[in-house]
């Protein structure tokens, strides 16, 4: 019987790994930033540095559960998502429709930095991973050519 390495910590075999589809990565990421948002909105009081702060971690989940198939779309639906957990963030002002619109205009203008950096680190873990799977077939497809 071949004898394996140690065994992983108890802690490290229960660390999650799921594998989302493009629809269920934008419904996680869509849904934590909106639960984030209210959750900034009632602790901090809307403050939008917190909710950037926030949203980063989201997007290195986004990013690392997207399934192989569908990496492509986490980039997307990062920004998207941003959006949406905004709206409870953004200042509304009097509080009518064109108050909140303008205040979620605003919100995206004034936070483009945590936008574009999410994004950034998204579109980063995806193409690393998606390297990393490019190489994986190709080693498998030299491994296996006649005469290698």
């Amino acid at each position: 019987m071949p004898q394996r390495g140690p065994a992983p910590p108890p802690a490290a075999r229960r660390l999650p790994n799921p594998r989302l589809t493009g629809l269920g990565s934008g419904l996680f990421c869509g849904l934590v930033m909106l639960l984030l948002g209210l959750v900034t909105e009632a602790l901090f009081g809307a403050s939008p540095t917190v909710y950037g702060v926030l949203f980063l971690p989201v997007c290195v989940l986004t990013a690392l559960w997207v399934r192989e198939g569908d990496l492509l779309i986490a980039p997307v639906v990062v920004p998207i998502a941003f959006a949406v957990g905004l709206v409870p963030v953004a200042d509304e002002g009097g509080g009518g429709t064109l108050d909140r619109l303008m205040g979620m205009v605003t919100g995206l203008a004034t936070q483009a930095g945590w936008l574009y950096g999410g994004t950034l680190v998204a579109g980063v873990l995806v193409i690393a991973r998606r390297v990393r799977r490019v190489r994986a077939v190709n080693r498998r497809v030299a491994r296996n050519r006649p005469g290698a």
